[in-house]
């Protein structure tokens, strides 16, 4: 027998030790393409793992706020709910109050609602006052010539009369310094004459001594 024709001859060993190894070559390639995608997947896999945990991290972190700010809701409600509470008795209390605030408002309401018609009648006076203002000043501003001529005439006519004054004032001064002249010159004139009488008397026993002797 040939070695051609011996099934198990080198050559044909070669070609199956070929044949296998092609196999296994394809089959570790296969076996290594499925590893590197494996490793591919699972690299894909750990960086989604890591976003994942950075994800729940972030997440556990936002759930501690949250709580903490639910914490402090509940807190800020149970608080409003006693100033709710302490305010619901205040009202209770203050109730009373309130209901004579309201007629004291009422009042009040009836009060200003007359002040408000004396205010509007007012107002009203005061728009008919300053209409009659205007007419009044414009009026002036149209007689301005008018009323400064009159006003130099009784200027002139109170100078005058100044002047009239003054004239009897120096005339009744002139009239008391005569009459003190008058009285003082009648004074010595009274004088004179009560001296003459005062000298008559010894003149006429005088006489009447010399009419003696002579007889």
């Amino acid at each position: 027998m040939s070695d051609e024709e011996n099934p198990t001859s080198p050559d044909l060993r070669i070609r199956q030790l070929e044949e296998d190894l092609a196999k296994e070559k394809d089959r570790l390639e296969k076996l290594y393409a499925g590893y590197t995608g494996l490793k591919e997947s699972a690299d894909e896999k750990d960086a989604t793992i890591d976003v994942l945990e950075r994800q729940m991290i972030d997440k556990e972190i936002e759930m501690e706020g949250l709580q903490e700010l639910l914490s402090d809701k509940d807190n800020r409600i149970r608080d409003l709910e006693l100033d709710g509470a302490k305010n619901s008795q205040r009202v209770k209390h203050l109730e009373p109050e309130l209901q004579k605030m309201e007629e004291m408002y009422s009042r009040e309401s009836a009060r200003l609602g007359r002040v408000f018609e004396v205010a509007e009648d007012l107002d009203e006076a005061l728009r008919v006052a300053k209409g009659q203002l205007t007419a009044r000043d414009d009026w002036y501003a149209q007689h301005m010539r008018l009323f400064e001529d009159l006003s130099q005439a009784i200027q002139t006519r109170y100078d005058m009369i100044d002047a009239a004054i003054e004239a009897i004032r120096e005339q009744e001064l002139k009239q008391a310094t005569f009459r003190e002249r008058m009285d003082e010159v009648l004074e010595a004139a009274a004088d004179a004459a009560d001296e003459m009488e005062e000298d008559s008397p010894e003149e006429e026993a005088d006489e009447s001594e010399d009419e003696v002797d002579d007889e």
